[in-house]
């Protein structure tokens, strides 16, 4: 039906860079948002930047300045560019989408999804 795989995490020190990206496949019409998560050991999972399908932009505080989330809608796919990397941004990542409105088996019908998750691991 549809699937979100996300690629690009790693291991990188304090100050770098890396870029994540997810791309959703199947049958799919259009998605409303897509974004990404993050969960650190002992926390929950939180917010760490959304893009609607009409490039409104959400960030959560801790990220805003260094990383910048875009999406290629021809593609399907959301990008994440993480620069200035600190150790508190270790934590598995999480593509979601949002709103996926996709044919199946005849049909149409609209979800949610996540990604498997991509490890970040930033040292000091």
């Amino acid at each position: 039906q549809v699937q979100l795989v996300e690629s690009g995490g790693g291991l990188v020190q304090a100050g770098g860079s890396l870029r994540l990206s997810c791309t959703a496949s199947g049958s799919i019409i259009s998605i409303n948002t897509m974004g990404w998560y993050r969960q650190s050991p002992g926390k929950q999972r939180a917010l760490a930047a959304e893009i609607t399908k009409s490039g409104t932009t959400n960030y959560a505080d801790s990220v805003k300045g260094r990383f910048s989330i875009s999406r290629d809608n021809a593609k399907n796919t959301v990008y994440l560019q993480m620069n200035d990397l600190k150790p508190e941004d270790t934590a598995v990542y999480y593509c979601t989408a949002a709103g996926i409105v996709y044919n199946y088996g005849g049909g149409t019908y609209i979800r949610d999804d996540w990604g498997q998750g991509t490890q970040v691991t930033v040292s000091s």
